[in-house]
C-alpha cells in the first residue's frame, strides 16, 4: 500500500528527524514549543482527539484530523500512530499546503 500523496511530506519530515509520534512525545513537543503542526488520525478515540485539540489550542499550535492511524504510521515508517507532531516550521508549512482544508 502506498503513502497518500498529501502525506508524502511527512515521510521527508520523518527522515529528517523532524517528527514526534505517539501521545507522550507529541504532548511533550507541544508543551515545550517544538511542535508547529499536529495531525490527529480520524480513527483516534474521542478522548485523544479532545485532549490534543485542547492542548494545541492552549499552546497555539495548528492541528487537524487526517487519515487513519495506519496511514500516519506508514508515512513515518512506523506502526500505527494516532498523533504526529511536526517539529520544523518549514516542513509543517509544506504539509499544511498539501492537506485539503488547510490552504494558507
Amino acid at each position: 500500500m502506498s503513502i497518500p500523496r498529501e502525506l508524502s511530506m511527512l515521510s521527508i519530515a520523518a527522515k529528517a528527524g523532524k517528527v514526534a509520534s505517539g501521545g507522550f512525545l507529541c504532548e511533550k513537543a507541544i508543551a515545550e514549543g517544538h511542535a508547529y503542526f499536529v495531525i490527529i488520525a480520524r480513527d483516534a478515540s474521542d478522548n485523544t482527539k479532545k485532549k490534543f485539540r485542547n492542548k494545541c489550542s492552549f499552546y497555539k499550535v495548528d492541528c487537524t484530523e487526517y487519515g487513519s492511524s495506519d496511514e500516519l504510521g506508514r508515512c513515518i515508517g512506523k506502526e500505527a500512530r494516532t498523533v504526529i507532531a511536526i517539529t520544523d516550521a518549514g516542513l509543517s508549512e509544506q504539509v499544511k499546503k498539501k492537506l485539503p482544508g488547510m490552504d494558507r
